[in-house]
C-alpha cells in the first residue's frame, strides 16, 4: 500500500500544492517563497523521512502569515489523506531534539481530535523576511487540519533560529513515530475502534 497524498488549496491569498509520501523519502522539494520556511519544511521532511514537495505562492507583499498558516493547513490535510483509515499506525509520537543550546519536545497524537499546545518564547521577531510569530499559526493550522493533538515545548534555549529549527526537527521525528505501521496493532490503536 502506498501512503501518499496530493492536496491543492487556492484562496484569494495563496495557491498551495503539497505532495506527501509517508514511505518514500527520495523527493524533498520545497518552494514557499520564504527562505526560512523552506529550510524548516526541508528539515521536517528529512528528519521525518517523508517525501515532501511544497509549491506555494502567496501574498508575501503583505507578510508571511497567510502563506505559512495555509501551508500548515494543507500539510495537515495531506497527512490525513495519506493515512487513510489509520489501521495499524502507532498513533503517538514523542521526541526531544537539541539544537546547540536549545532543547525542544514535540508530542503528537493522531487522535482525530485537534488541539495545539505551543510553549515557545521566540524573542527575535524576524528571521530574514519570516515573522517568527507565525510559527504558532503554522502548527495551529497543521493540528486542526491533521485532526491531531500537537504539544510543542521549547524547554530552554537562547537563539530563536535554533528554537524553531529544533521544533521542526522534533515534529518530523514525532510524526514519523506516529505514522509508523506496527504489525502487532490489530485494527486501529484505540479502544473506540476508530481514530
Amino acid at each position: 500500500m502506498t501512503r501518499q497524498a496530493m492536496i491543492k488549496r487556492e484562496t484569494f491569498e495563496t495557491q498551495i500544492a503539497v505532495n506527501l509520501n509517508l514511505d518514500d523519502q527520495s523527493i524533498i522539494n520545497i518552494d514557499t517563497g520564504i527562505g526560512y520556511l523552506d529550510h524548516m519544511l526541508t528539515l521536517f521532511a528529512k528528519h521525518g523521512r517523508f517525501g515532501l514537495s511544497v509549491d506555494a505562492k502567496g501574498d508575501l507583499n503583505v507578510d508571511s502569515h497567510h502563506t505559512t498558516e495555509d501551508i500548515g493547513i494543507v500539510l495537515g490535510e495531506a497527512f490525513v489523506k495519506a493515512l487513510g483509515d489509520k489501521i495499524g499506525i502507532e498513533r503517538y509520537g514523542a521526541q526531544f531534539v537539541p539544537m546547540d543550546e536549545t532543547l525542544s519536545r514535540v508530542v503528537i497524537d493522531l487522535s482525530g481530535r485537534a488541539y495545539l499546545v505551543f510553549q515557545a518564547e521566540l524573542t527575535a521577531p524576524h528571521l530574514g523576511d519570516f515573522e517568527t510569530e507565525v510559527v504558532e499559526d503554522f502548527w495551529q493550522g497543521f493540528a486542526n487540519a491533521a485532526q491531531a493533538n500537537v504539544h510543542i515545548s521549547v524547554l530552554y534555549g537562547r537563539n530563536t533560529h535554533h528554537k524553531i529549527e529544533s521544533i521542526f526537527k522534533a515534529a518530523g521525528r514525532a510524526m514519523r513515530q506516529a505514522v509508523t505501521v506496527n504489525p502487532d496493532i490489530q485494527g486501529v490503536n484505540s479502544t473506540k475502534g476508530r481514530i
